[in-house]
């Protein structure tokens, strides 16, 4: 936790002229090469796939295969990245004047300024740490977290930079519930037609209980005579009736329902439909579509279509 509220310190012009230098390169096309050894090289993993999820082609490089051909997959005007706490590994080191004679730009994530990692590179990202969470002060614990975060905070950056949107992340997440929560639409998951239960806002209490009860529903949804929204009448709605006056049958259900309930356009992702549902705390959101309810999305229906 120290190490990383200490990272911030380090956030200045540096950091800035890396996200320029690594946006530069999406934009010509060229890549991002990662670089680590030992537990930077696991770090190093996470950031190529953070960057490759967000658009921005990312590789690690093996050091150790990097003489033996592995440097096939550097073009001229790649990055690097580069990640060594002490800045001093050798392996990494030994590398280097292989990685300059391609026509790159080098960027460090490295503990110390004064480093041979800081000093071949064209920027210097600090993520000094006072010392490891480990008890012994040896494993790397806080300086991996904390070259960890530099990556990430990189990747987002460079995603707002960029102007990388939800649609462009759906893009390389088409597998898993993230996947299908960007791509699939709120149409494509509400309940409509004969799913539906709607009725008239005159309807009565007994006849929205019925119609919630054939469709297998928990909520209905009343409009008014010219078909737009009225309201919104649930189990919940009921219970609380019930609750504070037992003789609810046959009284009019528009004196029960929520006037203005929450909603959502029929075209709109079924992520917003999730974030809607979660913000709002309610359990069935009512779908528009030119003006009139056409459907509803219960949070159920969530899981059963794997979207959470």
């Amino acid at each position: 936790m120290q190490a990383l509220h200490a990272l911030s310190d380090h956030m200045d012009e540096s950091f800035v002229n890396a996200v320029n230098i690594m946006a530069e390169a999406v934009e010509r096309r060229n890549k991002i090469i990662i670089v680590g050894i030992g537990k930077s090289g696991n770090i190093s993993y996470k950031i190529a796939a953070t960057l490759n999820s967000t658009g921005a082609t990312a590789v690690v490089l093996n050091s150790q295969n990097a003489l033996h051909g592995d440097l096939g997959i550097i073009s001229d005007g790649d990055v690097v990245i580069a990640l060594s706490y002490s800045g001093e590994t050798g392996e990494l080191i030994e590398l280097i004047p292989f990685l300059k004679r391609f026509d790159i730009k080098m960027i460090s994530i490295t503990g110390r300024s004064d480093s041979s990692l800081a000093n071949y590179s064209d920027v210097t990202l600090l993520t000094p740490v006072e010392r490891e969470a480990c008890p012994l002060n040896l494993a790397p614990t806080s300086s991996s977290t904390a070259a960890l975060v530099m990556g990430d905070a990189l990747a987002m950056v460079l995603l707002d930079k960029r102007g990388f949107t939800e649609d462009d992340f759906a893009r390389y997440h088409p597998g898993g519930a993230l996947g299908r929560a960007l791509l699939t639409t709120v149409a494509d998951i509400m309940r409509s037609g004969d799913m539906l239960a709607a009725i008239s806002e005159d309807s009565t209490v007994d006849e929205a209980v019925a119609a919630m009860s054939e469709k297998r529903a928990g909520a209905c949804v009343l409009t008014k005579a010219d078909g737009s929204l009225a309201g919104i009448f649930t189990h919940g709605d009921f219970a609380r009736a019930f609750h504070e006056n037992k003789i609810v049958r046959g009284e009019a259900v528009s004196n029960f329902m929520t006037v203005d309930p929450i909603s959502i356009e029929a075209s709109s992702l079924a992520a917003e439909a999730i974030n809607k549902i979660g913000k709002h705390r309610i359990d069935d959101v009512v779908v528009i579509q030119g003006g009139k309810p056409v459907g509803l999305v219960d949070t159920q229906d969530f899981a059963r279509l794997k979207l959470i």
